[in-house]
């Protein structure tokens, strides 16, 4: 849900705050954007009712179907509000991590801040760290994420069991004590399981020797044997830093328009403006006593038509520049080796627009 920087700051005014995104988020397109969308706005509308219990289930239902920085901001609150401290600042902490770099939602922050420092004096926060890539982590039992996590996750002061697990390694893991308002880091070192051995009869060798497993294509002591190449562990595509961009990019273009618009109503002034002297039988190359002032205002409204046109086409880049970074970054092969020849996509910019350029041989 790629919102504008005008509904989350609606939203700011309604519900000033979101925990781990879901493992599996879905993409942000088509029907699920939508129908996010339509539980995020009525959110907003039963939080400004002061409903909170009936807010915090419509903005659930947008964060699992489209977990974006908005949606988080305004659910961490609604936690807030209802004294889960625990939640509101898992929310609040992933907001504050992917906060957009736009004016627009500067002022919010603060608010964000305050309301993420009260709710994580409360509780604990773990910091876990595992030696193995893609382990699925669990605390007391129930799933947080897989690694690497992001951040800390937070629970309630006292002793709590964190265990990491993965398919191709010992399972691991470490009871720790958490006080309230500290932070313990937990390291767990995940040994590569063990293989199961083969049970198979030994055959005779030339100098009657019985080698065991030595059957048919089975390798003869002393020769080598090649190790099995572990297959790395697929990639997964972290959809954020291109609902950041997109939503960046909105908000450029946005800029740039309002910038275009303010701009054409100011010359529209001067054109206005140039007429009325010419009218009064004055001029503004060499303006007499009586024109000097309207001279001095028509020129300085010739400077504001500039800086807006200049505004509007720095604004108008800025966004191809990160609509461009967004869809490089969501088409990039993840995961795997790119070939010689295989087409990639680049974002490009330049001093009068932006865009991509697709690389290969065909």
């Amino acid at each position: 849900m790629l919102l504008t920087a005008a509904t989350v700051m609606a939203a700011a005014d309604v519900a000033s705050a979101q925990p781990a995104a879901p493992q599996e988020a879905p993409a942000s397109t088509g029907d699920a954007v939508t129908r996010a969308d339509a539980f995020f706005r009525q959110g907003l509308r039963l939080y400004s009712d002061k409903k909170y219990v009936e807010a915090e289930k419509e903005l659930e239902s947008a964060w699992e179907l489209n977990p974006t920085f908005d949606v988080a901001y305004n659910l961490g609150n609604t936690k807030y509000q209802l004294k889960k401290h625990k939640e509101a600042a898992q929310y609040l902490s992933f907001a504050l991590r992917n906060w957009p770099l736009v004016k627009t939602v500067a002022k919010l922050k603060p608010t964000a801040e305050q309301r993420y420092a009260e709710s994580r004096a409360q509780v604990g926060g773990i910091k876990v760290s595992v030696t193995a890539a893609g382990a699925e982590v669990l605390v007391d039992g129930k799933i947080v994420g897989q690694t690497p996590l992001e951040g800390e996750v937070f629970v309630d002061p006292g002793e709590h069991r964190v265990e990491a697990t993965h398919p191709d390694y010992e399972p691991a893991s470490q009871t720790v004590g958490v006080a309230k308002g500290g932070t313990a880091k937990v390291e767990l070192a995940m040994a590569l399981a063990k293989a199961e051995p083969r049970a198979s009869a030994g055959v005779e060798t030339g100098g009657g020797t019985r080698v065991p497993g030595a059957g048919a294509g089975a390798p003869v002591m002393g020769q080598p044997v090649m190790p099995i190449e572990p297959q790395p562990v697929p990639e997964k595509r972290n959809w954020v830093p291109v609902i950041a961009l997109g939503a960046a990019s909105a908000v450029g273009l946005g800029v740039g328009i309002g910038m275009t618009v303010a701009g054409s109503n100011v010359l529209d002034d001067v054109h206005a403006q140039r007429q009325s002297i010419r009218n009064a039988g004055g001029q503004c190359t060499k303006p007499s006593a009586s024109f000097v002032d309207d001279c001095a205002e028509l020129s300085s409204a010739g400077e504001r038509v500039d800086t807006f046109g200049h505004v509007a086409g720095a604004a108008y880049v800025a966004s191809g520049v990160l609509a461009a970074a967004a869809l490089t970054y969501a088409l990039w092969p993840r995961g795997e080796t790119r070939t010689a020849g295989q087409p990639r996509v680049v974002a490009t910019a330049h001093p009068t627009g932006a865009g991509v350029v697709v690389l290969g041989a065909w």
